[in-house]
């Protein structure tokens, strides 16, 4: 075999490898390649859209946050100062309620003091009426004795 003819006959063969290669290798390869390039980047873009809105959210999440521990905080100032107001009516109530018991003793025993006036004024009236009998030995007219026991009763 002579050499000439091996190597031009490797060189030809290489050539018609590479054009093959070239013809129905390649693009299929760099299709592929392309594809996977594309799908890095746009899987690179959502992932930075998903960091942008995860920083909007969680932005999002802290001002609704603040929202709802300043309503918190109104709605326990609002309890607070319910709370208050309900305790100042309560002590108004028990205030009138206990002057009122008050009123209500006094009048009682007022009532009373003037029932043992009386009670006593008939007594005193009745022994001054025994005593008198006593004394006189004699009876007295019934209209007599009951005007007497009456301006005695005014007087005391």
């Amino acid at each position: 075999m002579n050499l000439n003819f091996t190597l031009i006959a490797q060189a030809l063969a290489f050539g018609l490898f590479i054009w093959f290669t070239v013809k129905f290798v390649w693009p299929p390869l760099l299709q592929a390649i392309e594809a996977r390039q594309k799908n890095i980047t746009e899987g690179l873009a959502e992932a930075e859209k998903g960091r942008n809105s995860l920083v909007e959210a969680k932005t999002e999440a802290d001002k609704i946050l603040a929202d709802a521990k300043a309503r918190a905080q109104e709605i326990v100032a609002n309890a607070e100062k319910t709370a208050s107001t309900r305790i100042e009516e309560s002590k108004g109530s028990a205030k009138v309620e206990g002057d009122r018991i008050v009123a209500a003793a006094n009048a009682s025993i007022q009532q009373e003091v003037q029932s043992a006036k009386q009670q006593l004024r008939e007594q005193v009236a009745a022994l001054a009426v025994a005593g008198a009998e006593k004394i006189l030995r004699r009876e007295v007219d019934a209209k007599a004795h009951a005007d007497m026991l009456n301006q005695l009763k005014a007087q005391l």
